[in-house]
């Protein structure tokens, strides 16, 4: 398996793909901790490492923080995310690449990886079933216990459409009579 990986370790280049980076200059300056790359052995992972530091570094270099040009920043920006998004897109082309191979030369592996992540998934769902079940039983006893505080056999409304209407009513005065 580590023979198909080829162009992902160093001194292996992926079929295709175009070196990119080089040790880092002005516009490319390195994160603290990184070591300085070499132009020619880059691999993708260099390389998407590469750009996302110049993506990074193109947003908090002193060149952009000091300049007036908001279109020259702009399209500078535009073009390290560009970099960025076209260096992951062979990235997942690579491995898709090999997850074709893994499937044409091993199809069980791949069941049996399908397999392990759909009942990975179902567990995961029926623990998160399990837990709204158990909130639901909770607020359930909750709002019984709470309606059982608050009402009596006694103030419970008279059955019927005009309930309401029928016990506010009974709460008012009786009306003074008109002499006719």
């Amino acid at each position: 398996m580590a023979s198909s990986m080829n162009g992902m370790f160093p001194g292996q280049q992926p079929p295709g793909a175009h070196p990119v980076g080089g040790p880092p200059g002005p516009a490319q300056p390195s994160f603290p901790g990184t070591a300085p790359r070499v132009q020619g052995n880059n691999t993708l992972v260099d390389e998407l490492e590469a750009s996302f530091e110049a993506c990074f570094s193109s947003l908090v270099s002193q060149d952009y923080v000091n300049g007036t040009d908001q279109e020259e920043i702009r399209t500078g920006v535009d073009q390290c995310i560009q970099k960025f998004l076209d260096v992951a897109r062979q990235t997942e082309c690579f491995f898709l690449q090999k997850r074709l191979q893994l499937s044409v030369q091993k199809p069980e592996q791949v069941l049996k990886e399908d397999v392990s992540d759909l009942r990975n998934e179902l567990q995961r769902k029926e623990l998160l079933v399990q837990k709204h079940l158990a909130k639901l039983h909770h607020w359930q006893q909750v709002l019984e216990d709470v309606s059982g505080q608050h009402r009596k056999p006694t103030d419970l409304p008279p059955p019927g459409p005009l309930a309401f209407l029928e016990q506010a009513s009974a709460s008012l005065p009786p009306a003074p009579l008109k002499p006719s």
